[in-house]
């Protein structure tokens, strides 16, 4: 049987490398792109093929850059000639105080998070769109439907933005491609492992299973909307946060 191949944004470290690994994990063969860290994504594209045996692809891509997307289309095609699933997981946050916000970092933000997404799917949109197959699932968060927080508000727009994206993509592309969003809450990654204990106790109070979520059980969620189990499964957006405390 044939693999299958996925492309995940930002995969080299946290979430986006959970993901990657799930997937992995069930015989597809990835593309890793990283902006920042080569290095992680160079060690996991070696673990990766150490563990399953699956052709893989590691590329520096900038979202916001349509000649680094270009770049990334042209590789993705000569090697795989196709790609059956898009993760679009990248994305920035410059927290700061609403009056230390300048114009600039607030477009950057829309740039890659909102932008850069748009960019990434519809580039790869169009090949599924034209093979009749695939998928796309934008990894998004509760700050963009109602976790509001006034440091990251820049942020939380950018994610609004997505999920308004996501209903309009997954009307573009019907019926060959479906099109969904995942909102994670608080996640256990090695960043918020830093965070100020008393700030995280506060937050896992209002979570009703009193704890941040592992990658992975984000990561199963993803893989999971990408099989024929949830092949009826089209324009939705699907939080998993552990439960909110009304």
């Amino acid at each position: 049987m044939e693999r299958k191949t996925v492309l995940v944004t930002g995969s080299s470290i946290g979430l986006g490398a959970s993901i990657i690994k799930k997937f992995a994990s069930n015989n597809y063969n990835v593309v890793i792109t990283y902006n920042n860290h080569k290095d992680d994504a160079i060690n996991l594209e070696k673990e990766l093929i150490k563990k399953y045996n699956i052709e893989t692809l590691v590329i520096k891509c900038d979202i916001s850059n349509e000649n680094d997307i270009d770049n990334l289309k042209e590789k993705v095609l000569d090697k795989f000639n196709t790609i059956d699933v898009l993760v679009n997981n990248a994305s920035i946050s410059i927290d700061s105080l609403v009056s230390d916000k300048t114009k600039e970092n607030f477009m950057k933000i829309l740039e890659v998070n909102l932008v850069g997404t748009f960019l990434v799917s519809r580039t790869f949109g169009d090949i599924m769109h034209k093979n009749k197959k695939g998928t796309i699932i934008n990894i998004v968060s509760t700050n963009g439907i109602d976790t509001y927080y006034e440091y990251s508000l820049d942020y939380d727009s950018s994610k609004a933005g997505v999920i308004n994206l996501t209903h309009n993509l997954a009307n573009y592309y019907s019926p060959y491609v479906r099109v969904n969003c995942v909102c994670p809450g608080w996640i256990d990654t090695p960043m918020n492992k830093e965070m100020d204990s008393d700030f995280r106790k506060q937050e896992e109070e209002k979570i009703l299973l009193k704890r941040f979520a592992e990658s992975d059980e984000i990561a199963s969620l993803v893989y999971f909307l990408s099989t024929k189990d949830a092949s009826y499964i089209n324009d939705s957006i699907i939080r998993i946060d552990g439960g909110k405390k009304c």
